[in-house]
């Protein structure tokens, strides 16, 4: 099975959080309380995140301006 590139580089919460302009507090109380479907991967007691999810989670979050 052959994946992108974007499916194979893994964040840490740190990184993926600087991405987003948030804490990773934040990310943690999200992957807690599942608030946000956005989806990580854990590798030991190592918390991940694949840079497609977190591209995608951005796309899916665009809010369009309304018409006035």
């Amino acid at each position: 099975m052959t994946q992108s590139n974007d499916e194979t580089i893994l964040l840490s919460r740190e990184r993926a959080a600087k991405v987003l302009g948030i804490r990773p507090q934040t990310l943690a109380c999200w992957a807690c309380n599942k608030r946000y479907p956005l989806p990580f991967v854990k590798i030991g007691r190592r918390v991940m995140y694949r840079l497609a999810d977190i591209e995608q989670f951005i796309i899916d979050n665009v809010v369009e301006k309304e018409a006035a």
